[in-house]
């Protein structure tokens, strides 16, 4: 009987993606080692935390970095480093900003919950949102125009929540960012590509260790070195109930050092188009490959249902599976238009044979 068992759950059979509410990634053998061995030894936490910023760098071209328990509390710290600095009386007085400026300048289509309202994630580390121009339509010179003394940071939201259409580019942010001497935070706590967004020319760039990356649930934040000194600070203040263990930074650094190494090339699409072409003979269904809406290397199934001939609507197929034994949990973002993604990374072959059973016992295909 396993850890979950005894506890009386079941482990799921996850295709939706590596997110937070199924326990983000399985982790490599490799990692679980590390932090084992981690577990087992003190070590002086600043100068771990300091060596770490050391390997962030190294993996992400960055100047330095800053190891976190998450993307979510990375954006606390990063806005409350650009608020209170490394300065012990402004740091310990957050999330009151006092005379600091403190407004984040935010695109109203990047404002989404990813769990959590990113708005709040802001509020945490002293900040206050401001949101710029409507969902779908907003102009370099709405946010020219919204930049005041009391702005503190630009901060822009890379993930498939966020709405692009319409909206203005992270280069043309970094630009304003530059006219006015304020930083600009990426959030690309899934992005795949960890070189690319620092390289963008943004100031702080926040990531999760749990997703892409393939580590335990954790975070990173990476950019220049004095603003990565200034994250480090936070952990006298807001962060120090965000503290991250000896445990889970080695195994985010052992993750990060062996990313990349078990990459395949086709990002799952020649097993997503095997499957698609199987559960597209089931009645109601029309099943095709696309790839990641944000743009990373990632092919899933799609699978479009059409009630009438399926005789359950999308939103009931996803609910049955997650309720049956074990749990299987399809993509539903867009269930409510008819639609459920599988997704390839964390799926294995026998979970992958297991779900096109379930699914082709629920339709009777």
């Amino acid at each position: 009987m396993g850890v979950y068992e005894e506890l009386g759950l079941s482990p799921a059979i996850n295709a939706s993606g590596k997110m937070t509410a199924l326990g983000g990634s399985v982790l490599d053998d490799t990692v679980v080692a590390a932090m084992a061995e981690a577990a087992r030894n003190h070590v002086v936490m600043d100068d771990l935390m300091k060596v770490a910023g050391d390997v962030i760098a190294k993996a992400t071209g960055a100047e330095d970095g800053c190891p976190t328990t998450g993307a979510a509390s990375g954006i606390a710290i990063a806005v409350a480093a650009l608020i209170a600095g490394t300065d012990p009386d402004r740091i310990e007085r957050l999330p009151d900003p006092g005379d600091r400026p403190s407004e984040v300048l935010l695109l109203k289509g990047h404002s989404v919950n990813f769990g959590a309202p990113v708005r709040q994630m802001v509020a945490l580390g002293g900040g206050r949102v401001v949101e710029i121009g409507s969902v779908n339509k907003v102009s370099v010179a709405h946010l020219e125009g919204a930049v005041t003394e009391r702005t503190a940071a630009l901060l822009y939201i890379q993930s498939h929540h966020t709405v692009h259409k319409g909206s203005v580019s992270l280069a043309d942010m970094i630009a304003v960012g530059r006219r006015h001497d304020i930083p600009v935070i990426v959030d690309a706590a899934a992005e795949d590509d960890l070189r690319h967004w620092p390289a963008t020319g943004a100031d702080l760039v926040v990531y999760s260790g749990g997703k892409a990356i393939g580590g335990p649930t954790s975070g990173l934040v990476c950019g220049r070195r004095a603003l990565i000194e200034a994250c480090r600070a936070q952990y006298t203040g807001i962060a120090r109930p965000m503290k991250v263990g000896k445990e889970t930074v080695l195994g985010l650094l052992q993750a990060l050092r062996g990313y990349g190494d078990d990459e395949t090339g086709d990002g799952g699409r020649e097993r997503m188009t095997a499957l698609a072409a199987r559960l597209g003979q089931l009645p109601g269904v029309t099943a095709t490959v696309e790839r990641d809406e944000a743009g990373r290397s990632i092919y899933r199934a799609v699978l479009t249902v059409d009630p009438a001939a399926a005789g359950r609507d999308a939103q009931e197929i996803a609910r049955e599976l997650a309720a049956g034994s074990p749990p299987v949990f399809l993509r539903d973002h867009q269930a409510n238009i008819g639609r459920l993604s599988i997704d390839p990374r964390p799926i294995t072959a026998d979970d992958e044979a297991e779900l096109a059973r379930r699914i082709t016992a629920l339709l009777g295909g």
